[in-house]
């Protein structure tokens, strides 16, 4: 049986941060959007973003009988070994909790190496599920970018006030939401993604 036609998308997210970006990537699309059902808690377990994305997306699928949409996404860092990678959001309990952990234990693997590397990528995987839970699209983007010895700017969240990207000179918390949405890993992300969704939206 063929999945019923995509109108409404539900966000595989409780982050209020990134159903705002979600929605502001996809605008265009006239969809109706909404966050996952409050208390939906989905266990990440995968091994890498492709495979925690993927779970979400089935979860929230299949409890809410739509489409649902889920990324994972997190900040790897090279000098760490990829960390904190999928462990991103549970680095630590707050934003600037894990931004001080980041920038502890990179001062403390720079002084074990004795040569500075701050290079680091921020990753996005998407998945799309059907309602009865099929995945019917796949992308992933990435950004590279280094890390700062001190936060700047105000905006965005998580990691973004200490992720510089040198082809622009600006940290993502110094970015507009356009300029993010246009270099940043979701919307790389999202520029795949994007004519996929219109392909199934038979446009």
């Amino acid at each position: 049986m063929a999945p019923s036609p995509l109108t409404k998308l539900v966000i595989a997210s409780g982050n209020a941060g990134k159903v705002r970006e979600f929605s502001a990537l996809l605008a265009d699309l006239g969809l109706e959007m909404q966050p996952q059902p409050e208390g939906l808690e989905v266990e990440e377990t995968g091994a890498t973003f492709a495979e925690n994305a993927r779970l979400k997306a089935i979860a929230v699928a299949q409890a809410t009988g739509e489409w649902a949409l889920a990324d994972d996404s997190g900040l790897s860092v090279d000098a760490l070994g990829g960390a904190p990678g999928v462990h991103s959001a549970r680095y630590a309990d707050s934003d600037s909790s894990r931004i001080a952990r980041l920038l502890q234990e990179l001062e403390r693997a720079q002084a074990t190496a004795g040569t500075p590397n701050r290079q680091a990528h921020f990753a996005a995987a998407l998945a799309l599920a059907d309602p009865s839970g099929r995945i019917q699209l796949e992308v992933e983007g990435r950004c590279p970018g280094l890390i700062l010895e001190t936060p700047r700017g105000t905006g965005g969240f998580g990691y973004d006030p200490v992720f510089l990207v040198p082809d622009v000179g600006l940290t993502f918390a110094e970015m507009d939401g356009a300029l993010k949405g246009q270099i940043g890993h979701r919307g790389r992300a999202f520029a795949q993604l994007a004519p996929a969704l219109l392909q199934l939206l038979g446009r």
